[in-house]
């Protein structure tokens, strides 16, 4: 072996000079060709136009603006989330936080340039489409997470707790409105369509935030977790249809009501008889293949479609979205994959904007002096007497111990991103105004803010036993 010679140029330096040829004939070639196109010309602009500018004016300091904005939300909103969780908060409150910082009510007074680069108005438009495009899949999501099962628990208990946690905030809201109307709203608001709106906003329980405090605590699958549990699905898809029926009043105001909510029933009604049937076969067929590309382009343009069919109807895409999550099995292989695959996106890069965007909305300097942060305590008293005490009076009838009705209660008024998309909602339409907006957001943050610190004081109870 060690006699053996070697050839004068191994496969190595065959394939060096091999590269080294074709790059010279490359280079050789585009100097032929280039000093031959020196020599043509070309027709003249048709418009005005510069070498190295977008074909839109200021577009590439958009893009600059949009990439910074995410970057800096991202970073700040996880950093907060993670900080509220430590403290024992649902990180989503701590994100919600980070967005009011960003935007005009904090950094834009304290460092008015910062916010400037960072937010510009510019920004505003495409931050918007992005929070549009996340709240339209978290809501087929959280359509996911409801378990109908619990829906068709109709215990005494379940239907009296979750039509009271319904009726009592709804009747108070609607009060309330009596006196936030003439000072709050214009003649360009119906009364009837603010009194509604703001009775829906107070009647809003955040279904996946209840969910998830329940799990942190190891209380889910405990009696009291599941009597929870239904209460706020039975709440969340009441509240929905309410709030679908508002939007449909006010997209057809000038006529048209009675039929757009002959459709908004109709399709509904198509989802639970046609759609859904279709979509379990569809989902068992899946089941020993996982979610594949294909599977996941099938159920993004379903989610598109339904989004479209709903905003074309006339209320809003959001319910589209939450139909087809409902009609999907909760406990079903896809919809763990689809939640897997999807979920960790909306929440790192899509949420976070639209956190941002009801920043940018929030002007908590819009509410100024005692009186209005008067009011605002007042629509907290109201939103939480409505909540808590309708949820515990109920709960306390149907025989539940003290403790356990308190905790139904406090859990019942959490209110958090639900509540929030709602409210841009809301002002997105016009029936509220950015004033009672901010008023409206600090009654979501505060209710939801409380309800870990409270839950922990009351302690366990029976409630801690098995379901």
């Amino acid at each position: 072996m060690e006699s053996e010679t070697r050839p004068p140029f191994g496969r190595g330096a065959r394939l060096t000079a091999t590269y080294v040829v074709i790059l010279a004939v490359g280079v050789l070639a585009y100097f032929l060709i280039r000093s031959y196109g020196r020599t043509l010309s070309a027709p003249a602009p048709n418009g005005p136009s510069a070498l190295g500018t977008t074909g839109e004016s200021g577009q590439v300091d958009v893009l600059l603006h949009v990439l910074v904005a995410l970057l800096v939300i991202i970073a700040f909103a996880r950093t907060l989330g993670a900080v509220f969780a430590r403290w024992g908060q649902p990180p989503v409150i701590g994100e919600v936080v980070a967005g009011i910082i960003l935007g005009p009510s904090a950094l834009g007074r304290l460092a008015p340039d910062v916010s400037a680069f960072i937010l510009p108005a510019s920004v505003a438009p495409f931050l918007g489409l992005l929070a549009q495009v996340g709240v339209i899949v978290y809501m087929f999501l959280v359509g996911m997470e409801l378990d109908p099962t619990l829906l068709r628990r109709r215990t005494h208990a379940t239907v009296l707790i979750s039509h009271v946690s319904i009726v009592a905030p709804f009747v108070l809201g609607v009060a309330l409105a009596l006196y936030l109307y003439p000072r709050f709203s214009t003649r360009d608001v119906p009364f009837d369509v603010f009194a509604l709106f703001l009775g829906v906003s107070m009647a809003v329980t955040a279904f996946p935030v209840l969910a998830r405090i329940l799990t942190d605590r190891a209380m889910q699958k405990t009696r009291l977790g599941v009597l929870a549990l239904s209460c706020a699905a039975i709440d969340d898809v009441t509240a929905w249809c309410l709030l679908a029926f508002l939007v449909s009043i006010v997209h057809s105001r000038a006529g048209g009501a009675l039929l757009t909510a002959a459709l908004t029933l109709g399709y509904i009604a198509f989802m639970i008889f046609a759609a859904r049937p279709l979509v379990r076969k569809f989902v068992e067929r899946q089941e020993g293949r996982g979610l594949t590309e294909g599977v996941l382009a099938v159920v993004c343009v379903a989610l598109l479609l339904s989004s479209l069919i709903t905003e074309s109807i006339g209320i809003h895409a959001i319910f589209g979205a939450f139909l087809l999550g409902a009609t999907v099995p909760h406990a079903s292989r896809l919809a763990r994959e689809l939640t897997d695959r999807l979920q960790a996106l909306v929440l790192v890069l899509f949420l976070p904007a639209f956190f941002a965007l009801t920043g940018l909305r929030t002007e908590l300097g819009l509410v100024h002096g005692a009186a209005d942060w008067a009011v605002t305590l007042a629509i907290i008293l109201v939103a939480s007497v409505g909540k808590f005490g309708g949820s515990f009076a109920a709960a306390r009838w149907t025989g539940l111990g003290s403790r356990d009705a308190a905790a139904i209660g406090i859990l019942m008024n959490t209110r958090g991103l639900m509540e929030l998309i709602v409210l841009n909602v809301g002002l997105s339409l016009g029936i509220i105004s950015p004033r009672l907006f901010a008023m409206l957001v600090v009654m979501a943050v505060v209710t939801t803010l409380a309800t870990t610190p409270i839950l922990l004081a009351i302690g366990p109870d029976r409630g801690a036993e098995e379901a």
